[in-house]
């Protein structure tokens, strides 16, 4: 994505995110009352990590299709934002579990599986770390990302659904366009999403030129050295 547009679209729907999100009024829910506003914050980093970590899947088969380098980065660089956002989600979730359900962690179906598809992502870039060799590094690691989402997948959005869980939408629970998700706060959910995963892709966007300042170096470094 070139240009600045997107960027200053998502720092425009972020601030609009943050300002209704905490402003706006929120229907008045047993149990959930005000915290009812994560809803703006902690499922879009779900939806955001998500698509980060899609991206980095496709260009992980990019890579290993073409052996361009350049794939092997982009891979990385939208692991590293679904990493970030995975992170955020738990510690948002946790935030929201300590005034609904009493206690930060409560071993929900979801909690776990966010957990556990965190730390296979965590595995992913040791990995990356563990290895000199660039061609090397970016064979496994793609592999390894592929095998890392179809992973995260079940984790997520299959065994809580089968199983007793907390979670909206989860266990047999009703979602929350099951609830009072009325028209107010549509207009503040539906820009969070966009603006949060705008924010990925530039998160990820820097990353990627990271990567490539690093690869530089090291082949003058090469070059230096012969």
């Amino acid at each position: 994505m070139k240009g600045a547009w997107w960027k200053i679209l998502a720092v425009v729907l972020l601030v609009y995110t943050f300002t209704g999100g905490l402003l706006m009024e929120v229907p008045r829910l047993v149990i959930i009352h005000e915290s009812i506003r994560a809803l703006y914050f902690h499922v879009p980093m779900w939806f955001g990590m998500v698509v980060m970590f899609l991206v980095s899947v496709v260009y992980a088969v990019k890579y290993l299709r073409s052996h361009q380098p350049l794939h092997d980065r982009v891979s990385a660089g939208f692991a590293h934002a679904g990493l970030v956002y995975g992170l955020l989600g738990i510690f948002t979730g946790m935030i929201w579990a300590n005034y609904t359900w009493g206690s930060p962690w409560h071993g929900d179906p979801k909690q776990n599986g966010a957990a556990i598809a965190t730390l296979i992502y965590l595995a992913y870039f040791i990995l990356r770390g563990s290895l000199d060799n660039q061609e090397q590094r970016a064979r496994l690691s793609s592999v390894y990302a592929i095998f890392a989402f179809a992973a995260m997948i079940p984790l997520i959005f299959i065994i809580p659904r089968l199983t007793s869980s907390m979670h909206p939408g989860s266990g047999g629970n009703p979602g929350f366009n099951m609830y009072d998700l009325d028209s107010s706060m549509r207009r503040v959910f539906y820009p969070a999403v966009a603006g949060w995963i705008l924010l990925g892709v530039w998160i990820a966007s820097v990353r990627i030129r990271i990567l490539e300042a690093e690869e530089k170096i090291l082949d003058l470094d090469y070059e230096k050295n012969k």
